[in-house]
């Protein structure tokens, strides 16, 4: 085995960590080092190094960001608690209460009775949001540690690869975003991309590293056109060029369906000066050497992102006909743009004092608080993830105050952005002068007026849940039905459950059905059966969510009353995978087909026939030749429970009708869309109707309903399509 050289590279670490700290907290750091030495000495990564090369290597990044001792400390210890017999006991004993609390926000919860794999990751992340809230610092260690993490993923099995990757850039790139660390954020995103996508990642990888000495020569001229230009009138002005981060590249390339050679921001100049004055000067001067394009300028300097991050950005077009981007601040701009909240140590007068430290934090505070009355655990990342994505819109008030929002946000998020009496009183809204609708989705610059009634008895509708995009609004429409409406949610709560159980035709006694609402009272941790319809009622918990388990207690208390549909032969506790990629309840080796009448894909509900000679036959349960009550049926007997195999990966083909509207190239604009997602195309075939509208049905091959789903999401996008549905036959 290699010998690694833990003192070496301790040293190396000890001799810049004693240029940054006094000879004190020095010592502290050393007395950390030797403890988590001790703690992990017959520890090994999967990479088979000694671990504790992870922590110093976690406690280096921490380092090179300026952050203080304490993280430091908290970054060396942060895996003992975890991963050691060291209690949290222990480490408050040997360092103190402060360092305790950020080891122990970074630590991950144990041994917790939870259902799924969603729902502890939703614990986790709740209780790193909860400790964020009281010391930033813990989620600045928690960044690096993940970080050092995805540097060494190469090292452990694909599908942990994987779900540590999506969970990088789902939750933690985009943190990092929010706290305006950009170096964590482009590293974060850049090697997750490369574990999710590698054929797009190496694609991008080469055309960048194929023109990488033009690319050097491009900003290395124009930086020199710029910096001759600019220091006339700025002599202080600081000029530097760069590419776009990969995964920038990446989400331009596969998210909105462009050619590498349609992203004019690949390059970029950053001019740095002293005050804003100047950064508006230099603007001019940038606008009058090159061709500005069109909708390409944003000032985020009079309207700073939620992270604080302040520049000018515009795209221009210089006598090459290459376009790039062109980035221009002050240098506490930079400072903030670079290191964001940690440049609150690192330059301790960076953020420009407490107030606005705390600003920064506001919106974290802002995330807990929607989530405190969450009935749905696994909501709780749902909602994380669609607040912590970067994209946002900037909108205003008739009055000219700038209110920022989630890309997609509507003038119902609007209205509750403002404030709650606001959205609760809301009957329409106006956008630039005109009536929008109530789901309508705001865009940049609009300026956006509420219309309100002050008549009682008014408030939200229970639709508003389903058609607003951020937490907060959704937050506070629960409250309102939660405060206002009781006896009616408990009503609308009972008959949501009711014609829910109707349309999946499952019958309960009286006795059973009572039996049934003990157990999911006491699951959604509720205090009687009233506040369980009633947060039903209200949306705090989604009836989607607890129909999974209503299944499975129907068959568990129904057929075990009225005995099984299955024939004599079939055991409940056995389930037979088939080569099919489904699970058969109770038949050993037995042949499975899917039916080409509905072509089910995994993710749709299912149900299997016993056909006479030829096996299983699997249906999607709303195909037509399923009937709606099997019970009814001619043969009862012979419809059987199946089930979609989670580990079995296969290739189903799904058939679609896609509606557009005739045009030269819409069939090699689609073909060329799936050619790029690597779509297989089994058949197509055209029809024109009689109002000049085309269909295109076409049968495709995919592994999943979220796979389609994505497929069919990205084809609607193309010009001159209206619609793609799947086909029901």
């Amino acid at each position: 085995m290699e010998n690694f050289d833990v003192e070496g590279l301790y040293s190396k670490f000890k001799e810049s960590a004693e240029k940054q700290f006094q000879k004190e907290e020095v010592a502290e750091i050393e007395k950390a080092f030797r403890t988590a030495e001790a703690a992990h000495a017959d520890q090994k990564r999967s990479s088979g190094e000694p671990y504790i090369i992870h922590p110093i290597a976690v406690a280096s990044i921490l380092l090179s960001l300026g952050m203080d001792y304490q993280s430091i400390v908290a970054a060396l210890l942060h895996d003992t608690v975890e991963d050691t017999s060291i209690s949290l006991s222990e480490v408050q004993a040997l360092f103190g209460s402060e360092i305790a609390a950020l080891v122990d926000g970074v630590t991950k919860l144990e041994k917790v009775p939870l259902h799924t794999k969603e729902e502890q990751q939703a614990e986790n992340i709740r209780k790193m949001l909860l400790a964020m809230s009281e010391d930033i610092r813990v989620i600045i260690v928690k960044l690096a540690d993940r970080l050092h993490n995805i540097r060494t993923l190469n090292y452990v099995d694909e599908q942990k690869r994987r779900d540590k990757a999506l969970e990088t850039l789902e939750i933690y790139a985009p943190i990092a975003h929010r706290l305006g660390i950009r170096a964590l954020k482009e590293e974060l995103e850049d090697r997750a991309i490369s574990f999710l996508d590698p054929v797009a990642y190496k694609e991008i990888e080469q055309s960048l590293s194929s023109q990488n000495q033009v690319h050097k020569d491009f900003l290395e001229k124009t930086r020199h056109v710029v910096s001759d230009r600019v220091k006339d009138v700025v002599k202080s002005a600081q000029i530097e060029g760069r590419l776009k981060s990969v995964h920038g590249i990446y989400r331009k390339m596969y998210m909105q369906n462009r050619d590498f050679d349609e992203i004019y921001d690949i390059y970029a100049i950053r001019i740095i000066v002293d005050n804003v004055i100047e950064c508006y000067d230099c603007l001019g001067i940038i606008h009058d050497m090159f061709r500005p394009i069109p909708g390409r300028f944003k000032d985020y300097i009079s309207t700073p992102k939620p992270n604080m991050y302040q520049s000018l950005h515009t795209t221009v077009i210089g006598k090459e006909g290459i376009p790039f981007e062109v980035q221009i601040r002050t240098r506490e701009m930079h400072i903030t743009a670079e290191y964001g909240i940690a440049a609150h140590w690192k330059y301790k007068l960076g953020l420009g004092g407490t107030d606005r430290f705390e600003e920064r934090l506001k919106w974290i505070r802002q995330l807990l608080d929607s989530q405190q009355d969450a009935d749905d655990i696994e909501d709780i990342v749902r909602t994380i993830k669609s607040e912590l994505v970067p994209d946002e819109v900037f909108v205003f008030t008739p009055k000219g105050d700038v209110v920022n929002l989630p890309s997609g946000a509507t003038v119902i998020d609007f209205a509750y952005a403002i404030h709650s009496a606001v959205g609760h009183k809301m009957v329409g809204a106006k956008v630039n002068g005109r009536i929008v609708p109530i789901d309508y989705q705001v865009e940049t610059g609009e300026i956006v007026e509420v219309l309100t009634s002050s008549q009682q008895g008014k408030g939200p509708g229970r639709d508003w849940l389903n058609i607003v995009k951020t937490s907060e609004a959704r937050s506070k429409i629960r409250n309102w039905f939660k405060r206002e409406k009781r006896e009616e949610n408990i009503i609308e709560g009972k008959q949501q459950i009711e014609r829910k159980l109707r349309r999946n035709k499952l019958r309960f006694t009286d006795e059973q059905f009572s039996e049934l609402l003990d157990k999911l009272v006491e699951r959604q941790r509720c205090n009687n059966t009233e506040d369980f319809f009633a947060a039903i009622g209200y949306g705090g918990i989604p009836i989607t969510r607890i129909m999974p388990f209503v299944r499975e207690e129907y068959h568990r208390i129904v057929t075990t009353a009225e005995g099984s549909a299955i024939p004599p032969t079939a055991t409940r506790e056995k389930f037979i995978a088939t080569s099919e990629g489904v699970i058969v309840e109770g038949i050993n080796n037995c042949l499975v087909k899917l039916s080409r009448c509905c072509n089910p894909i995994p993710g749709d509900s299912i149900i299997g026939f016993i056909t006479r000679g030829h096996g299983v036959s699997v249906h999607k349960r709303d195909c037509a030749n399923v009937p709606d009550n099997i019970e009814l049926s001619a043969e009862p007997d012979r419809w059987i429970r199946v089930y979609w195999d989670k580990a079995i990966k296969e290739s189903f083909r799904a058939s679609l009708s896609v509606l557009c509207i005739s045009r030269v190239a819409l069939m090699a604009d689609i073909s060329g869309l799936l050619a790029n997602m690597r779509v297989f195309i089994n058949s197509v075939n055209t029809r024109e109707n009689r109002d000049g509208t085309l269909i295109i049905y076409m049968t495709i091959t995919v592994n999943s309903v979220e796979h389609l789903t994505g497929v069919t999401q990205r084809m609607e996008k193309i010009d001159g399509v209206i619609s793609v549905e799947r086909s029901k036959t």
